[in-house]
């Protein structure tokens, strides 16, 4: 979300988390995993963090900000090593403040550990109280530093013992990257909740995210992480531990329709020809009854906008230009400019959209406050009529694995058992012409892989872990005071 913005409610599904890891020996790990997280900060803006080994000791560095923000070449420099890890967060469990920021570093019996952490864990509460019972007290309020102190005081004599003991514990969704004075691991959950990918460049290994962040680092994608995996690096060369049996997937559909980036693949799908099939399958299922013209939100929704346009023969247009760098500044606006919202983030074509009746496609909406002034924009530049088209089906429930949704009576579909129910409602809360989603069954076959593969949660109230329906994303905000 834009700190400009921090104030308004933001109608998308807020960004999860960013991670980034390299073990190179003869690489600069520090400069590396720098622009490898440049090409995740889609993923989260908020703060940002290295941390580096070089064999006997470590280093950390996290700041809140952006990562152009909070490095420089000094700092960088200073990172030097034999491998990194790197974080960009937006926060899900926990506050926005500096000691939040990842990667986490706790000091366990075999020495340092930092750990940076995607996804959440459902059960962080209930594994706060067993450290709380044997006296530790994390400094932050993160369920992703509750993971690292149990991991660093779990029974084992190497680390991936200390994981391989703890690991199946932890409920819910996870890719972790994390590093000792010597090794480098990563581990992802056994749903396959949150995207991780393993990389090559040089002939040292590259863990991200997502795999556009491999090819701006110049490194060769190898393949996915698998769900349920925990892979070492080090002197040896990588090894790969099965953490515990996979019994079901349940793969983020929002990874696909609007959090990664559209250059990455996920699950060997291209995700920009998924988003356009989605509008290609928009356009079957919710054709807009009269229309001169398609156009997309910028930017997430350019893709499916295009699907839309090409699968009912209409022109596409751009008719919002984005300001790429509203979120750069750190000037606050104004009351009046801060009630704007979006005229802060969008700027409307009148030659374009003057006397047309215009298909708008989204990737979502959650609670409307985003596409209703977008509507109205567009009208009083002259738009003679506004379909509202949205490639994804009604969001209905919050997310509790990772990603920043509002509470379930904020959002604005909630309340609907149908579809044909919330366009109809919603469609009119936002004084569209008309409002159509795509179905679960649409969305899924434009990916083209099996239904029982992904989590649809958000949609269908489904979920792959039993979670608390009133999650609290501040419940382990207490100030605690590390216990000597």
């Amino acid at each position: 979300m834009d700190p400009t913005l921090a104030t308004a409610e933001s109608d998308s599904p807020r960004e999860a988390c960013g991670v980034f890891g390299i073990y190179a020996p003869n690489l600069d790990v520090a400069k590396l995993t720098y622009f490898g997280l440049h090409a995740l900060q889609h993923r989260g803006q908020e703060s940002a963090g290295i941390a580096s080994a070089d064999g006997t000791q470590m280093q950390v560095y996290r700041r809140m900000g952006l990562v152009s923000h909070v490095f420089s070449e000094e700092i960088l420099d200073d990172l030097q090593g034999i491998l990194a890890i790197g974080h960009t967060r937006y926060s899900t469990k926990g506050s926005s403040r500096e000691d939040n920021s990842q990667p986490i570093f706790v000091e366990g019996q075999l020495g340092p550990f930092a750990l940076a952490h995607n996804g959440n864990l459902v059960n962080a509460d209930q594994l706060l109280g067993e450290l709380e019972e044997v006296g530790v007290r994390p400094k932050s309020s993160t369920d992703s530093e509750v993971a690292a102190w149990l991991i660093a005081l779990a029974p084992g004599a190497t680390w991936p013992e200390k994981l391989l003991h703890t690991l199946p514990r932890l409920v819910g969704s996870y890719s972790f990257l994390m590093a000792t004075n010597d090794h480098f691991l990563a581990a992802r959950d056994p749903l396959g909740n949150r995207p991780l990918c393993l990389g090559s460049v040089d002939g040292a290994w590259v863990v991200a995210s997502e795999s556009c962040a491999l090819n701006t680092v110049g490194a060769e994608f190898v393949r996915e992480i698998e769900p349920g995996e925990l892979i070492s690096v080090g002197a040896e060369g990588l090894r790969s531990y099965r953490i515990q049996p996979v019994t079901k997937r349940a793969v983020c559909m929002f990874e696909f329709m609007y959090l990664a980036r559209p250059d990455s693949y996920i699950e060997d799908r291209l995700l920009y020809q998924a988003r356009r099939e989605m509008g290609r399958q928009l356009a079957r299922e919710r054709p807009a009854p009269t229309a001169d013209l398609v156009m997309g939100v910028p930017e997430c929704a350019i893709a499916a906008a295009q699907g839309f346009a090409e699968e009912s023969g209409l022109p596409l247009r751009d008719g919002l230009v984005r300001n790429r760098y509203i979120h750069r500044t750190f000037i606050q606006p104004t009351d009046k400019l801060r009630r704007q919202g979006v005229q802060l983030k969008y700027n409307p074509m009148p030659e374009v959209i003057e006397g047309q009746r215009v298909v708008v496609v989204d990737d979502s909406i959650v609670r409307g406050t985003n596409t209703q002034p977008i509507v109205k924009m567009l009208r009083q530049v002259g738009a003679a009529e506004v379909h509202v088209r949205i490639a994804a089906p009604p969001i209905r429930h919050p997310c509790f694995l990772g990603v920043d949704m509002p509470t379930r009576g904020e959002i604005i579909a909630s309340m609907f058992r149908s579809r044909e129910e919330a366009e109809a409602a919603v469609g009119a809360v936002i004084q569209a012409d008309s409002l159509g989603y795509l179905s679960i069954e649409g969305i899924v076959d434009a990916v083209g892989l099996p239904y029982d593969r992904f989590c649809l949660a958000c949609f269908n109230g489904d979920y792959p872990v039993p979670v608390q329906m009133e999650f609290d994303k501040l419940s382990l905000e207490e100030v605690r005071a590390p216990v000597s």
